[in-house]
């Protein structure tokens, strides 16, 4: 490796932004301005950053773990119940074995993984069995005040019926759903603001999207062996995705798609995981790439299940995710915005230049992000 292309590799710590400059700043002042360009420039060369805002409550986002938890303890007939597969899966539950990961058979996919170091490539999902992992999708949304072209992925919310569950479940979901999405929305104006757009240029386009707090399930009494994987290798198809501390490890993203292999670790307290999705890759022209991740179980989760058993003997053992995935509206034009996608031409130059090859470049064709969303739902085996 030369000593350029040492130079300009990313460090393996992802970059922390501090969302209170910008709420505590007016948004011309330098502080704010050099913040803003930090995290589209975290964006650009990780897909991923970690977001500092001390409006998070760390107890919010345990009390949601626990409630999910003891949601996915039910029996499988009881969460059955919750489960609309003809709303293409976009509310309430979706059972273990349902999803699939994309990337098995999507070629662009394959040759993102064909381009990395053997050594820095996900567990293989070539079998392409489903994800054994299950979700639910609670709408954190603002109706909005058109009728829109994309119903089905505007769903009524879905409470579940258990006694030990329906009265938690609104309060609790709402309280933390409501914190990530705040915090991912401000965001989004950094971003934005980061990039050379006006501050609610992305926040405006999303105000009305059918955001959703969507919390993964995996039951490590079933999935604990070394190695399983509980999320194949993927991008998210939203805008960005923004998450909470999990209590069980086993995330792993890749910088800028072509780059290393990065265990996650949200620190303890304020702290929020955001990455970026199809949504805001495809609106900056490939500026921002959605970021690669996947979730497995590795000698930390292994570690984890075991001192949980001995501190917590009473809880289920069960790995949630604390994950919000913010959309931009269902009837939003997609569509790249021309200085963005100059810029974009330019970043894969210069990753061509330090011998990174990013393979062939993406198209982005004119499209309503409902559209957008359902052929992406396609891939994943929730639509039909």
């Amino acid at each position: 490796m030369t000593s350029e292309s040492q130079q300009s590799q990313p460090s393996m710590d992802l970059p922390i932004i501090d969302l209170d400059v910008y709420l505590n700043n007016p948004p011309t002042s330098p502080l704010v301005q050099a913040e803003c360009s930090r995290a589209a420039s975290a964006l650009i060369t990780y897909g991923a950053l970690l977001l500092h805002d001390s409006r998070v409550s760390e107890a919010d986002n345990d009390t949601f773990l626990d409630l999910l938890e003891d949601y996915f303890a039910q029996p499988e007939e009881d969460l059955k119940r919750d489960e609309r597969p003809e709303l293409s899966y976009q509310i309430g539950v979706t059972l273990e074995n349902t999803e699939k990961p994309k990337c098995a058979v999507d070629e662009p996919c394959l040759d993102v993984i064909q381009r990395l170091d053997p050594s820095q490539r996900p567990l293989d999902i070539s079998a392409h069995s489903p994800d054994p992992k299950a979700r639910f999708f609670w709408r954190m949304v603002e109706l909005p005040p058109y009728e829109t072209q994309f119903p089905g992925l505007n769903a009524d919310n879905i409470t579940p019926d258990a006694a030990h569950i329906k009265e938690r479940w609104a309060p609790t979901m709402n309280q933390w759903g409501s914190s990530m999405k705040n915090a991912v929305s401000k965001l989004s104006e950094m971003a934005a603001l980061g990039l050379g757009l006006e501050a609610d240029y992305f926040s405006n386009a999303g105000r009305y999207g059918p955001h959703l707090l969507a919390p993964t399930a995996s039951d490590l009494n079933k999935y604990s062996s070394l190695d399983t994987i509980l999320a194949g290798f993927h991008t998210d198809l939203n805008f960005l995705t923004i998450h909470g501390r999990s209590r069980y490890p086993g995330l792993n993203i890749w910088a800028r798609n072509t780059g290393s292999r990065i265990p996650v670790k949200i620190p303890q307290g304020n702290y929020l995981l955001v990455q970026a999705g199809k949504q805001i890759e495809y609106i900056t022209g490939g500026l921002i790439k959605a970021g690669y991740h996947e979730v497995v179980v590795n000698e930390r989760t292994i570690e984890t299940i075991e001192r949980r058993k001995v501190e917590f003997p009473d809880r289920p053992l069960v790995r949630i995710s604390s994950t919000l995935f913010w959309h931009l509206n269902s009837d939003f034009d997609l569509v790249p915005v021309p200085k963005l996608a100059e810029r974009a031409d330019k970043v894969r130059e210069e990753q061509a230049r330090l011998g990174r090859d990013e393979g062939e470049p993406a198209r982005y064709p004119p499209t309503k992000v409902g559209y957008q969303v359902q052929d992406e739902l396609k891939h994943i085996a929730l639509m039909a």
